[in-house]
């Protein structure tokens, strides 16, 4: 917390006076989110209770986010991501007598956002921001002949912090870098485009 009124008070003074936009849009990709790092653990589980679990494949998190600033150091605004997990899981060794089915997860977050733009240039900014909201998970294992199919929903609790994001580019096109933790992810990557 100290932290966050340490970089608003400094981003008072770090505006260059040019007539900045008021609204942003932005498309991210990125790794280890807390619903890859939640998959990680249930399928250490599944693993512990003999199964095997081949072919993993993470898609996300990819976000969209969208702030307006209502001053120049804050913008308010809201994040939807998006991530899905599909893995083939084998009771035993990887034959084709051990397999049991195709694992999937779904999940899409929501979450209210602040950003607080402690640096903000007409070719370069620095930034944080804080989101919390929900996610929306869908289960589901399609299972061999034998087996019946299931599937589960459920909601549940997410967030997101960026301890620090660097944007470079025009006033109106940046991409731009964050590190943080949370379901966006660790490391992300991004374009912004800003406008009135």
């Amino acid at each position: 917390m100290m932290a966050l009124v340490a970089m608003m008070t400094l981003s008072i003074h770090a505006q260059d006076g040019y007539e900045d936009t008021k609204q942003e849009l932005a498309v991210t990709y990125g790794i280890y989110s807390n619903s890859q790092w939640l998959d990680v653990f249930e399928d250490l589980g599944m693993v512990i209770t003999g199964a095997r679990l081949h072919d993993d494949s993470f898609i996300g998190p990819l976000s969209v986010e969208y702030f307006y600033h209502a001053k120049k150091w804050l913008g308010v605004g809201a994040i939807a991501v998006f991530g899905t997990n599909n893995q083939e899981i084998y009771l035993g060794g990887k034959k084709p007598e051990n397999y049991y089915g195709e694992s999937n997860n779904t999940y899409y977050t929501l979450m209210p956002a602040v950003k607080f733009d402690w640096l903000r240039k007409k070719h370069f900014g620095m930034y944080s921001k804080v989101a919390v909201g929900a996610t929306y998970r869908h289960d589901s294992v399609k299972k061999t002949v034998d087996h019946k199919d299931f599937s589960d929903n459920s909601v549940h609790f997410n967030w997101h912090l960026t301890a620090i994001g660097l944007e470079a580019g025009s006033p109106y096109v940046r991409g731009f870098l964050e590190v943080g933790n949370g379901e966006q992810g660790m490391f992300l990557l991004g374009v912004r485009y800003k406008f009135n």
